[in-house]
């Protein structure tokens, strides 16, 4: 099964990663057509960056009426509540997947709206790429390249190479085109999983990040004295709370508890200043650190 069963597009949210989708869109497939939905202001700049074919902001029936793939790019609060809409006006024949960073909130409404009685099927997406920049102005049509791609499905699909339904086939053709790597997994394994290597790491640069802002002094220190090592870790500190409001609410108890056991190991860290027992955490962060570069 090819990608040819998708040949109209429709992006609902074009900033960062619907723009970036569009663009890849435009770079690694041929002949899609790509429309965009979104507010009037932000819909026109994709549109200026030609991002997108056609522009559509206000009612969402006009934009959906041909989309053979129908990609929700929006905050997860917003997902949510525009579901049961997009349920309501998708094709028949379309493949509606969203892009958001917790899955089981979605999972839970899609399978009420999308009952697999032969209408429009849902599949839940989420990009493992990202910036701490947000909007249009800093979509990229490669931001997907090399990254992994989550799509979630039932158990029994996970480690199929194919998967059954061809809408599902040839999307995940077209995002083997855009260069990501597509990793099936359920919705709770989603979730446990990004809460500890992606949502706590953003909590942790954020309490480090107001932590020292809260001690700068008259003359910027100690910020002053800060080498490019500081920047590096603190990237993900300029993230907007907009962009991560909806990711903490929907996955609290898996943060909470990865917050926890974070502390702890604080503590035993602390314990241990006085002692050469560190070297064992730095030999566990060093082949961590190993593993990530190999990725």
């Amino acid at each position: 099964m090819t990608a040819h069963l998708i040949n109209r597009v429709t992006i609902l949210g074009t900033g960062l990663i619907g723009g970036s989708f569009a663009l890849a869109l435009r770079k690694h497939t041929a002949g899609m057509h790509v429309s965009g939905w979104d507010r009037a202001e932000i819909i026109s700049e994709a549109h200026a960056r030609k991002a997108i074919d056609a522009p559509f902001y206000g009612e969402l029936g006009l934009a959906l009426q041909h989309a053979d793939l129908i990609y929700l790019a929006l905050p997860i609060s917003v997902t949510l509540d525009l579901l049961p809409e997009v349920a309501r006006l998708a094709p028949a024949h379309a493949l509606v997947t969203d892009a958001c960073s917790t899955k089981q909130r979605i999972a839970q409404a899609a399978a009420e709206l999308f009952p697999g009685d032969g209408g429009p099927m849902f599949l839940g997406g989420h990009p493992m790429a990202g910036r701490e920049l947000s909007g249009i102005a800093h979509a990229d049509a490669d931001l997907f390249r090399n990254t992994t791609y989550a799509l979630i499905g039932e158990a029994k699909h996970k480690m199929e190479n194919a998967p059954r339904d061809p809408r599902v086939a040839a999307f995940v053709k077209i995002l083997e085109k855009i260069g990501a790597r597509p990793l099936w997994l359920g919705a709770q394994q989603h979730d446990y999983a990004v809460g500890l290597a992606s949502h706590l790491p953003q909590l942790t640069a954020v309490a480090l990040a107001s932590f020292l802002y809260d001690r700068l002094d008259e003359n910027g220190l100690p910020i002053t004295l800060a080498g490019p090592g500081l920047r590096d870790s603190l990237r993900l500190a300029g993230s907007p709370y907009h962009t991560w409001r909806d990711i903490v609410l929907t996955n609290r108890e898996v943060l909470s508890a990865a917050l926890d056991l974070f502390a702890r190991r604080l503590d035993d860290l602390r314990d241990r200043l006085g002692s050469r027992d560190l070297e064992a955490d730095f030999d566990a962060a060093n082949e961590l650190y190993k593993l990530l570069r190999s990725l």
